[in-house]
């Protein structure tokens, strides 16, 4: 089976997008970090929850 490359290069970049928070939450998690990084983020978090049924799709 062939992966789709579309939805999966779409998660790599969301994640791309969304390093320097994620590596701020590994060093000093707290739940304000954790609640605005959907507000500057949308695109990328859609992207990201998006991407099983993107993968699911087209195939």
């Amino acid at each position: 089976m062939q992966l789709p490359l579309i939805p999966i290069l779409l998660a790599i970049l969301a994640l791309l997008d969304l390093r320097t928070e994620l590596q701020l939450l590994a060093d000093h998690f707290t739940f304000a970090s954790l609640v605005e990084i959907p507000r500057h983020h949308p695109l990328a978090i859609a992207v990201l929850v998006f991407t099983p049924w993107m993968i699911q799709s087209s195939r």
